[in-house]
């Protein structure tokens, strides 16, 4: 127990390598970052995450109190969002893949005008708390490392929540960080942000089919 409040799982270990993937795979809130750092540079692509991971963390805030009691009630419940959750990161994967030189196009066309460091974190939180990635990640991904026999599966979740969004806050300020100091690098040759987004796809895809997996064998 943390405080005497929060159960820690078990398994937190697997769960921060788990969540050190998704997040290393560049999904939604990566290539919002990514495309800040482009067109404003390091500066701007920092106080896109600082919003972005607040966003993160009020999203799972609200996925584990609206999903923790209905976990804890039904065993069932709890295989068939993951299923579902599995099934709809490989749609997104497939879609990154399929769309990737769109997206590509759209990270080097961000406008004119240099957003102000409080719009830039506005602008991050909203694409952090919106996050399709995000949410199925919390939805589905999540449960699968919450420790049923301690209870407290909200508290959990939303433990679990909060290392998310502290690993999200480094890595992401690191691919903004990157992506700033390498700007015209990136900007000069689609094709290196085509193959990000494919890459980024093809992670999202082996992570739905995991998911799905550890669903059905922990039945």
């Amino acid at each position: 127990m943390l405080f005497g409040l929060v159960a820690v799982p078990s398994r937190i270990w697997e769960y921060v390598a788990a969540a050190m993937v998704i997040i290393l795979a560049p999904g939604p809130s990566v290539l919002f970052v990514v495309a800040r750092a482009i067109a404003w540079g390091r500066s701007t692509a920092v106080a896109t995450v600082a919003g972005n991971v607040v966003g993160a963390f009020t999203l799972s805030i609200v996925v584990a109190v609206g999903l923790g009691p209905l976990l804890q009630r039904s065993h069932l419940f709890y295989i068939v969002v993951q299923i579902l959750g599995g099934l709809y990161l490989m749609y997104m994967g497939y879609d990154a893949i399929k769309h990737s030189s769109m997206h590509a196009e759209d990270m080097t066309n961000q406008g004119d005008i240099r957003p102000g460091k409080w719009k830039s974190i506005r602008d991050g939180f909203w694409v952090g708390s919106l996050n399709p990635k995000g949410m199925v990640f919390f939805a589905a991904i999540l449960p699968a490392f919450a420790d049923e026999k301690k209870g407290h599966i909200t508290s959990q979740l939303i433990l679990m929540g909060a290392i998310f969004s502290l690993l999200a806050f480094f890595s992401d300020g690191a691919w903004g960080v990157l992506a700033g100091t390498i700007r015209n690098w990136l900007a000069t040759e689609m094709k290196r942000l085509v193959r990000m987004r494919i890459a980024g796809g093809c992670v999202m895809i082996l992570l739905g089919l995991f998911t799905i997996y550890n669903a059905i064998s922990h039945r």
